[in-house]
């Protein structure tokens, strides 16, 4: 049976309210400062769980703003909070800061690295912390102006792109005391988010043989490689066989370390993804049976470790569409023929159609069921709270995401652009929620709905691995 939230149209039937536009005047009046937050994040490229200085000022700035900032929560260093207010309702929207090892690159549109051989932040994270913490301070002005009542909570969050910390921190319950939580990410248009993203699951294989020399003795070997290149030839067989919709990826991190020794160890990264944590589990299962098998014919020894794993997003079109009419209210994004230059070169430079950059805001468009693209840990959020999304463009249309091409417009006004009006866009859209307690007993039907009976689980054993794999 179809789910139908649709909303009261007099509910988005509105006017830019003087309420409204004393958020897009907080967040102008914090651009500049916002932006050299964004380019100092940007500049750190740190990387997930090390990204002491990137928290740090975000902290800072949150705290010298007047919110109340706990550090280190989920025994997890580079996580905070920072609150405002008291009392019903609770809003809190996310802060991502975690950048990709290997692409760092200056804001060029050129492939040139600003350090060699470092990060960068191909997913824009400089941006989305940011943005989030402008719409916080903005939401807390006007409490202190007392034009709304409730709390505001700002969540530091680190370590998305490799351990997903989200799940240690909603395992510590900092969501449970929310009613709605909102977010966004940096993209190549302009939208509220009504799409899923893919359940994953993350595990270390290891093989454990004997040495011995690789010409002289070999048969006094058992080789943890040979393990792992059955291993992995099994999973490659494995593709012709799992769902369409299913992924499986995997990273040798060791295969030995000189050619006339038989290795007795070996090492390998495996993810597994899927639309649905349903369907992901038994491929999950499958793979790791194919470890031991692997481990059976080059007659070694072997572990399997969890790393972490992650629930798909539980949309919420009751919220997005909250989202698209402040998207509407704001309007397009326009560019100066300098940043439609830099953003055309991008597209050269990368093999895609020099069409620019779109600033125009797309309609809200049906949920797909199985929808492609990447992964987030903002799923696990949204199994425990509802969730509102939003996409800004940040750069030029067709960019290859995770590049050196989205690093490049990340520290530069493209990126910026994006990243002040998706903290307007959010801001607009939890004041609505502020102000309408009808909007927030919808949103929250909705999540109650699609969620149905699954009780949430967390994919993860043990504390977070700070020290890494």
């Amino acid at each position: 049976m179809a789910l139908c939230f649709c909303l009261s149209a007099t509910v988005f039937a509105q006017k830019m309210s003087k309420d409204k536009n004393q958020i897009i005047t907080s967040v102008e009046k914090h651009k500049e400062e916002l932006i050299k937050i964004s380019d100092s994040i940007w500049a750190l490229a740190e990387t997930a769980f090390d990204e002491s200085e990137s928290s740090r000022i975000l902290a800072d700035y949150a705290e010298k703003n007047g919110l109340k900032v706990t550090r280190g929560v989920a025994d997890i260093p580079t996580a905070f909070t920072a609150t405002y207010g008291s009392g019903s309702p609770v809003i809190s929207i996310l802060g991502e800061f975690d950048a990709l090892p290997g692409i760092s690159q200056k804001a060029s549109p050129v492939k040139e690295p600003y350090e060699e051989g470092a990060a960068g932040h191909g997913c824009g994270h400089n941006m989305f912390g940011t943005a989030s913490l402008g719409s916080a301070i903005a939401i807390k002005e006007l409490m202190e102006a007392g034009k709304i009542k409730g709390t505001v909570k700002f969540l530091g969050t680190p370590a998305e792109e490799k351990y997903f910390a989200k799940v240690w921190m909603v395992k510590a319950g900092l969501w449970d005391d929310v009613d709605v939580n909102v977010s966004w990410h940096p993209s190549a248009q302009i939208e509220a988010d009504v799409q899923s993203g893919l359940s994953l699951i993350d595990f270390i294989v290891e093989f454990y043989g004997q040495t011995a020399h690789a010409s002289a003795d070999p048969w006094n070997g058992r080789s943890a490689s040979d393990a792992l290149e059955l291993y992995t030839t099994g999973i490659n067989y494995y593709r012709e066989h799992i769902l369409p919709t299913s992924r499986i990826h995997y990273h040798i991190q060791d295969g030995g370390q000189v050619v006339n020794v038989v290795p007795d160890y070996a090492k390998l990264w495996v993810r597994v993804r899927d639309p649905k944590r349903s369907k992901m589990l038994p491929t999950y299962e499958r793979v790791k049976e194919m470890a031991e098998g692997a481990a059976i014919m080059a007659n070694v020894d072997y572990k399997i470790s969890l790393v972490s794993g992650i629930y798909e997003t539980l949309v919420n079109r009751s919220g997005g569409e909250i989202m698209q009419s402040n998207l509407e209210l704001l309007g397009p994004i326009t560019y100066t023929e300098e940043e439609t230059a830099f953003g055309k070169a991008i597209q050269k430079a990368t093999g895609k159609p020099e069409v620019g950059i779109d600033g125009s805001v797309h309609p809200l468009k049906e949920t797909e069921k199985n929808p492609g693209g990447g992964s987030t840990d903002v799923g696990d959020v949204s199994w425990n709270v509802p969730n509102i999304n939003l996409g800004v463009s940040v750069a030029p249309t067709g960019t290859p995401w995770h590049s050196w091409a989205v690093v490049a417009c990340g520290g530069m006004s493209i990126g910026h652009k994006g990243m002040i009006h998706a903290s307007k866009a959010m801001a607009m859209t939890m004041l609505d929620l502020f102000q309408n307690p009808k909007l927030v007993n919808k949103v929250k039907e909705e999540y109650k709905t699609r969620k149905g009976d699954e009780v949430y689980e967390p994919m993860i054993d043990g504390p977070p691995p700070l020290n890494g794999q």
